[in-house]
């Protein structure tokens, strides 16, 4: 009998960007906070449009769309006026 175990080819790349500490566990973004599966659109219109530098490593930074503060207010105004 051969005692060799099979080996899988299971990897993890992780990746932070050195500005903001956003984290892309294989290739998606999870949001540093809570864990939870992010959205690069969303943090380029929180967090990389506005703070960020030649440094950020997020594929979607200058991109214009996701959720931006402008309407996170907009959304606070209109649940609580």
């Amino acid at each position: 009998m051969d005692n060799q175990k099979e080996l899988s080819d299971l990897s993890i790349e992780r990746k932070e960007c050195p500005k903001c500490g956003a984290i892309w566990i294989n290739g998606q973004h999870y949001w540093t906070g809570t864990g939870k599966l992010g959205n690069e659109l969303d943090l380029a219109g929180l967090v990389c449009n506005n703070f960020g530098d030649n440094t950020c490593i997020n594929p979607c930074v200058g991109k214009e769309g996701g959720v931006t503060w402008a309407q996170r207010l907009t959304e606070l105004e209109q649940d609580h006026p």
